[in-house]
């Protein structure tokens, strides 16, 4: 098994940190224009590259946050945010109510299947299905069985912000609407949520969005978006 690893940006003067987790099948490369922003928004930066097909969400979970974490605390962090991206969000919140996370401040989800993953349900039996979802892929969809079913209300701040738009409309058509491509807008949202935002983006590119840049900043600094729960498109 791969070995996680840390793009690691120290902010001066600050004591708050940012652990930024990225999705299914993907590397902190997709994270890195966030963390770029975050940083010169003053907040320090652990932006985490962990293996999402090595294991179940069980093996993942503790894997992905204690690294960040681990690398946050050594920095000196007080308060530790969380920016996520899809599956992401599920090992975050899988984590915490395994072993709750005393220093978690502000959290925000970037298109999370909250409710699980209707594409997930329909796809599960697909000869290539585990090829590319990994273990832990296949474990995010809406039966009873499903990890997000047997997750609680979440108990820390948190804003969600979902996607509408789609480079994938196979996929797009298989969802209920309006859906991101990979994940139903309804499915993103959970209970005790702070803020939502709907945003014209695609599951894919919604971490690079500079709406989603934007709004994600004031939410880790003011615990709401900057913008109201209206679909937004990029300029």
């Amino acid at each position: 098994m791969t070995t996680p690893r840390t793009a690691f940006e120290q902010a001066p003067d600050t004591t708050e940190c940012v652990v930024l987790l990225h999705g299914l099948n993907r590397s902190w490369r997709a994270m890195e224009p966030m963390a770029e922003a975050l940083h010169e928004a003053g907040f320090s930066t652990a932006n985490v590259d962990y293996p999402s097909q090595a294991g179940t969400v069980e093996v993942l979970a503790p894997m992905a946050v204690n690294t960040g974490l681990v690398e946050c605390r050594q920095a000196g962090a007080e308060r530790i945010h969380f920016v996520t991206h899809s599956i992401g969000g599920i090992l975050l919140r899988y984590a915490h109510a395994e072993s709750p996370i005393p220093d978690l401040g502000r959290v925000v989800m970037l298109g999370p299947p909250n409710q699980g993953s209707e594409l997930v349900d329909k796809t599960r039996d697909w000869p290539t299905a585990e090829l590319f979802s990994g273990e832990a892929g296949l474990q995010l969809g809406t039966d009873a069985d499903s990890i997000p079913t047997q997750l609680g209300p979440v108990d820390f701040e948190v804003g969600i912000i979902a996607g509408t738009g789609s480079i994938n409309f196979i996929m797009s058509a298989m969802l209920p609407d309006p859906n991101d491509g990979k994940v139903s807008v309804e499915s993103t949202r959970v209970e005790g949520m702070d803020d939502f935002l709907l945003v014209d983006n695609s599951h894919h590119y919604i971490t690079e969005s500079e709406i989603v840049i934007r709004n994600t900043v004031s939410f880790l600094r003011t615990g709401s978006f900057i913008d109201s729960e209206q679909q937004l498109e990029d300029p």
